[in-house]
């Protein structure tokens, strides 16, 4: 985080506030520990608190994080998953299973180009 607050990297955190409270976030980073280092960067850590879910207030964050990185240059961006219909409905379409660091199981690869 400091990194991207001192300018040194494009990759971040996206934060939604409630007063001086954070209710949801999202990060940037280059790989979320899976076996497919070519696909970056990735949305990392979605999570909205459950009183504030179904207001859209991931998606917001999506669509915020991925046009500040097209503004910046860089595009596609890559998100695991165990979710389906969710990333959908903002844009992501499926790529490809991916394997995580110590999952027993692939996971779901998404894109946003």
């Amino acid at each position: 985080m400091n990194d991207y607050l001192q300018g040194k990297t494009e990759l971040g955190w996206y934060l939604c506030l409630d007063g001086e409270s954070i209710i949801g976030g999202l990060g940037v980073i280059e790989n979320d520990f899976h076996d497919r280092p070519d696909l970056t960067p990735n949305i990392c850590a979605v999570y909205t608190e459950e009183v504030y879910r179904c207001q859209g207030i991931a998606g917001r964050l999506l669509h915020m994080a991925v046009e500040d990185l097209r503004k910046k240059g860089i595009s596609p961006v890559y998100l695991l998953t165990d979710h389906t219909g969710f990333y959908e409905r903002y844009g992501w379409e499926f790529l490809c299973m991916a394997q995580g660091d110590g999952d027993s199981r692939p996971s779901r690869m998404y894109v946003h180009r």
